[in-house]
């Protein structure tokens, strides 16, 4: 990578903000100002024309930053210049060479780092001059003898040597001094067999508890994350996310458990056992909040395909329907995956004019909290959607 690269791709933002606006209204005709709807549009148009997508997180790192101090990987910068109206990213710095630029036919982004590697891997393989060693030949009659004096020099030796003798006493007095020596050894080791099992007391006196979740209205387990707070006295609550259609597994000792349940689409609940008497797995219904399901429902309905007066009605009676079930006030959440830019605020207006707009988008969201007041209308919605590279 070189300056003249990150030059290259700050003319190539340009580049896809002019192609976007051709056909499209933003808040803002600067793309380092687009946010919530206006990305979504923008991914929804990718699509469509480059056959590919980027992540919010990858928008918000390359484009809400000018200028960039590091290039995307070679496929994102290929799909931005498809987008463009380039065949590659190449063509694209082919067609903008500043003055005295040159690029070779071969040009690979990938290529400098390739040659390293393969310099790192070759210098390592390599041994210095000093360090190889000198093959020896084979061994003369003369070496051989010599061997074999050597050897029986070295065995009369050990021969003569005289031997030492052990007296009874020498023998006694490490018995003697032994558990002097040692008593300290022997100590810590019977500490840590007590306090060893004191923990293996506990181990064995917890009994594992297994509680699975339904819908009680359809008779099927919870496919959506599911919250648990389990209480304790004196004791700050223990937060568990348990995932769509799996059991909520809990392993105590104690004698009384007590548990706040939440899902997105489900009431509240409050749940105390006595474990003296509990059975050791229990199913545990859920009612459906139908309030917040028909809202879900109306959000992620889709839209496309009919005709355009077909298509037409059915916009309208979704935003009939959302408009009656969301309070005029409610405070409404977008959630993105980005370190640069992690939360924005929709007014109603907002929520519905993305939640009615034909789009792909709306397939991954994913509703994280929803509450309604005591009227039933939904005064707080927190989602996200979800967004990959991959997704087209």
């Amino acid at each position: 990578m070189t300056d003249l690269d990150l030059l290259h791709f700050e003319q190539l933002k340009k580049d896809v903000q002019a192609q976007y606006l051709k056909g499209h209204t933003p808040s803002y005709d600067d793309i380092s100002k687009w946010k919530g709807i206006d990305i979504i549009y923008f991914q929804e148009d990718l699509r469509k024309k480059a056959k590919g997508n980027i992540s919010e997180k990858s928008f918000y790192t390359y484009f809400k930053n000018s200028p960039v101090t590091k290039l995307p990987r070679i496929d994102m910068l290929n799909l931005l210049s498809i987008y463009a109206g380039y065949e590659s990213w190449y063509e694209f710095k082919k067609q903008h060479l500043f003055a005295g630029e040159l690029l070779q036919e071969n040009e690979d982004p990938d290529r400098d780092d390739l040659k390293e590697l393969e310099k790192t891997v070759s210098a390592s393989l390599e041994l210095p001059k000093d360090e190889i060693l000198p093959v020896k030949k084979e061994a003369g009659p003369a070496e051989i003898a010599d061997l074999q004096k050597s050897i029986t020099d070295n065995q009369f030796i050990k021969s003569n040597e005289p031997s030492s003798q052990v007296t009874v006493s020498e023998v006694e007095k490490p018995k003697k001094n032994f558990f002097k020596r040692n008593a300290w050894v022997m100590v810590t080791a019977i500490l840590i067999m007590a306090t060893g099992l004191l923990g293996f007391k506990d181990v064995i006196f917890q009994k594992t508890y297994v509680y699975c979740f339904t819908d009680a209205d359809r008779n099927m387990s919870i496919q959506r994350e599911i919250e648990i707070k389990v209480i304790k006295e004196n004791e700050s609550p223990i937060l568990y996310r348990i995932k769509p259609g799996e059991c909520f597994r809990y392993a105590t000792k104690d004698k009384i458990l007590k548990m706040q349940i939440s899902s997105p689409f489900y009431e509240y609940l409050e749940v105390s056992r006595n474990l003296e008497n509990a059975p050791e797995e229990e199913i545990i219904e859920l009612k459906p909040d139908d309030y917040k399901m028909a809202l879900y429902y109306f959000s992620t309905k889709d839209i496309n395909g009919g005709n355009p007066e077909e298509q037409l009605k059915l916009i309208r009676q979704k935003r009939k329907q959302l408009e009656g079930r969301i309070s005029d006030n409610a405070i409404i959440t977008q959630v993105y995956d980005s370190d640069i830019y992690g939360l924005e605020t929709l007014d109603k207006e907002d929520y519905i004019t993305l939640m009615t707009t034909p789009t792909t988008s709306l397939k991954n969201l994913n509703v994280i909290e929803m509450k309604k007041d005591k009227k039933g209308k939904i005064v707080s919605i927190k989602f996200k959607i979800s967004t990959n590279e991959n997704n087209k």
